[in-house]
């Protein structure tokens, strides 16, 4: 079965980083394009970053454009996302997804991981 482990959350500065991964397994990493997503207490899962299988295209959320970055390494079944200049609203936990194309829509992921905790203190 298709199975995605994040790690890398915790808590940090205002204005620090952390690097985000997520492993997948169960089917062939490279043919799916891979998303990024966060759930703040109290709030809906929104769309952070995606990026495409084939071409590596990348897309980025208004609020995180220029701060974060979305990557992917096939060869070890491993997306990234490094969040640089970090802000207390960028708290929540964060989700790797896995699906058929890129989007910035839940509902066309299939596979979700079971999230990392991710802490931005002011």
């Amino acid at each position: 079965q298709v199975q995605l482990v994040e790690s890398g959350g915790g808590l940090v500065q205002a204005g620090g980083s952390l690097k985000l991964s997520c492993v997948g397994s169960g089917r062939t990493f490279r043919k799916y394009a891979m998303g990024w997503f966060r759930q703040a207490p109290g709030k809906e899962r929104e769309f952070v970053a995606a990026i495409s299988w084939k071409v590596l295209n990348t897309y980025y959320a208004d609020s995180v454009k220029g701060r974060f970055t979305i990557a992917r390494d096939n060869a070890k079944n491993t997306l990234y996302l490094q969040m640089d200049s970090l802000k207390p609203e960028d708290t929540g936990v964060y989700y790797c997804a896995q699906g058929p194309v890129v989007t910035d829509s839940t509902v066309e992921y299939e596979y979700w991981g079971q999230g990392t905790q991710v802490t931005v203190s002011p």
